[in-house]
């Protein structure tokens, strides 16, 4: 919401503004222009005062060094205190043709950069914390759409089918499929094929003798895209049919085959890859660990309270949204395992409830029908039943809205803030809606409305227990100039937003913002389509980074409450006793997981309320974490105590176990 300035201006600003001899002459010649200039000028001087901060907060722009700024497309907060930017190929043709993908580490404390090798495209992976502090990257990037009318080859998914039970088969990437009629078919990934499953039978006589021996095999089969050889319509075909792999021979020539549906020029969407890797916050690089079954591109991962992670959806090895195979990850044995089957659309915002079921809030970013896996629900793992849940406004207009279990996760609330229509819809939203899972029978009914329809929004926990929400824009991807430069608070003892320091950096698709250990939050990215108002400017990825400092922390100035030394763990009760000389003004503690956010999807953050207790000499502060693990997942969090007036420490990091 924007500040209205002021009519009297004070003597200082008034020298200030008219004290040259070059704005009186701009005055006379141009009054629009200089009255333009005036309130620019006292906008500024307006909100780097003091007074205006402590109330509303103030924005900085960092400082980021030439060969250091990126297409954020993925940001993660480590345990290192550290943020992972992840660009891949940043949605960048050129960079994914020449294999340039990159990572980028920056230390907020020191303001420092660091160049991470980055071994495959995690352009639209998927990503979650561990119990052990490294962060779980999973799938990305295979290949870039090709929209309607720029599709030159007949392409499309090939299911190629081994028939031998003895051994499994790989084709390597350029292998040559030919149809019926002549026309050749490349691939365009290596395919393993496992080997067909063979079972045996025994039958009986009317006599009772036993027959012989009766074997079944059933073929085994793999998917892979293909695209036709040569350019034209010759290749288009619509009806199924058989296709022979060329360059097999004898017995394997007869095992192995591929079938097809359909290869057309229609438009050819985005691939996933099935490459997973851990991030060693320590060690500064990519670990390569098993690779999931099903490739994913914008898929969910979430970590469940036993430690494993669950990734649901995304788009597959030939561009379709995963029908449901979802995959379970160990991070004991570094593999996966199938997991309980169920449909979503891209990037669903699950969140693990108390409990132990996923509340899946409708929160996605595209990709999927409209009419399919779009409705809210709680969704029980053991049984793989769905509970629909009812209530929610605007339930057409939930892709890119945002998504978070308020504060404290205790409360068992969860917002969603925005959004808008299926795919490039030109709707938006200025719907929230809050379920209380803590009720026999919940539902969602409406909060207060955002100042506009919004999405993309931005929404990041604060230790306070207020969210903050920033950015965003009306339309899909900022069209007709819609960045929203506002931002907010909303509090959820009273129900209500109020107003924040405005940004001065639009942030739509691609962007992203979390909270530090320093109790700031920083922004990241932005997509937009087109630059200017009138969509003639094609849009430039958004490089800057911008850090909020919110009003308590204007409000502490260098009088914040301090934790002195302490654990990295708990002891065996769940507990940490920390030194402080501040234990007579800490109120509220709070354990706050660290966020790993992109479009839109942040399921990592919740803030948990501790118990607290105060040494009887007020020199020590023992804090006590629930031993409940489906409300505080294992793994690295940030340790906030506030004092009366919500004014936080720095973070301690300390780390929850499973099983504890």
């Amino acid at each position: 919401m924007a500040h209205r300035p002021s009519k009297k201006l004070s003597k200082k600003f008034r020298k200030t503004l008219l004290g040259g001899g070059a704005v009186l002459v701009l005055a006379a010649l141009n009054a629009p222009a200089a009255v333009s200039f005036a309130e620019e000028r006292y906008h500024a001087y307006k909100i780097a005062q003091p007074g205006y901060q402590r109330r509303f907060g103030s924005w900085t722009e960092v400082a980021v060094p030439d060969g250091y700024r990126i297409n954020a497309i993925h940001a993660a907060l480590l345990h290192t205190g550290k943020v992972l930017l992840i660009a891949g190929s940043g949605n960048s043709q050129k960079n994914f043709d020449a294999g340039t993908f990159e990572t980028v580490l920056w230390d907020p404390v020191k303001n420092t950069f660091k160049k991470i090798p980055t071994p495959v495209d995690f352009f639209c992976s998927g990503h979650t914390q561990l119990p052990d502090g490294r962060l779980l990257v999973a799938g990305g990037t295979a290949r870039y759409e090709i929209l309607d009318g720029e599709v030159k080859r007949a392409g499309g998914g090939m299911r190629v089918k081994n028939e031998s039970p003895d051994k499994a088969v790989t084709l390597k990437k350029g292998t040559v499929f030919r149809s019926p009629s002549g026309v050749e078919y490349v691939s365009r990934f290596d395919v393993t094929v496992p080997r067909a499953k063979r079972e045996f039978a025994i039958s009986y006589f009317a006599s009772g003798q036993m027959k012989p021996w009766t074997t079944k095999v059933t073929a085994a089969e793999a998917r892979v895209f293909v695209e036709a050889r040569e350019e034209g319509p010759q290749a288009l075909t619509t009806e199924a049919a058989q296709y022979e792999v060329v360059g097999l021979k004898g017995e394997e020539a007869d095992n192995v085959y591929g079938l097809a549906q359909k290869l057309t020029t229609e438009k050819q969407d985005f691939q996933g890859i099935k490459g997973a890797y851990e991030f060693d916050p320590k060690a500064e690089k990519y670990i390569p660990v098993a690779p999931m079954k099903d490739a994913r591109w914008y898929p969910t991962l979430v970590t469940l309270d036993d430690g494993r992670v669950l990734a649901v959806s995304g788009l597959n090895d030939v561009g379709d949204v995963v029908p449901g195979d979802n995959e379970i990850y160990d991070p004991v044995t570094k593999k996966w395992s199938k997991g309980p089957f169920r449909y979503f659309p891209t990037y669903p915002s699950l969140f693990l409830t108390q409990g132990g079921k996923l509340l899946y809030t409708g929160s996605n970013a595209g990709y999927g029908p409209a009419e399919k896996g779009r409705e809210a629900g709680l969704w029980d793992l053991e049984k793989n039943s769905f509970t629909k849940l009812g209530g929610l406004t605007d339930p057409d207009q939930l892709e890119t809205s945002a998504s978070l279990i308020l504060p404290p996760a205790q409360n068992q609330k969860v917002m969603v803030l925005g959004g808008g229509g299926v795919g490039e819809s030109p709707r938006s939203t200025a719907r929230t809606s809050i379920v209380d899972l803590s009720k026999d029978s919940p539902v969602f009914t409406d909060g207060p409305a955002l100042p506009q329809g919004t999405r993309y929004l931005s929404s990041v926990l604060l230790p306070d227990d207020t969210v903050f929400t920033t950015g965003g824009s009306e339309q899909y991807r900022g069209r007709g100039g819609s960045d929203i430069l506002k931002a907010q608070f909303y509090d959820p003892r009273s129900n209500a937003f109020t107003e924040a320091a405005e940004p001065t950096v639009g942030r739509n698709y691609h962007s992203e913002a979390l909270l530090l250990p320093d109790g700031r939050v920083a922004t990241f990215g932005s997509d937009p389509l087109f630059d200017d108002k009138d969509n003639t400017r094609l849009g430039t990825f958004e490089q800057r980074v911008e850090v909020f400092t919110p009003p308590y922390l204007h409000r502490a100035g260098a009088d914040r409450p301090v934790l002195g030394e302490g654990p990295r763990e708990l002891d065996q009760n769940g507990r940490a006793t920390f030194k402080t000389k501040d234990a007579g003004r800490i109120a509220t503690a709070r354990l706050m997981r660290p966020s790993a956010v992109t479009h839109t999807t942040d399921v990592e953050q919740r803030s948990v309320e501790l118990g607290l207790t105060k040494g009887r000499d007020g020199m020590t502060l023992t804090v006590d974490v629930p031993r409940d693990r489906t409300l505080v997942p294992p793994g690295w969090y940030m340790l906030f105590v506030t004092d009366a007036d919500g004014i936080p420490s720095e973070a301690k990091w300390i780390q929850v176990e499973p099983g504890r």
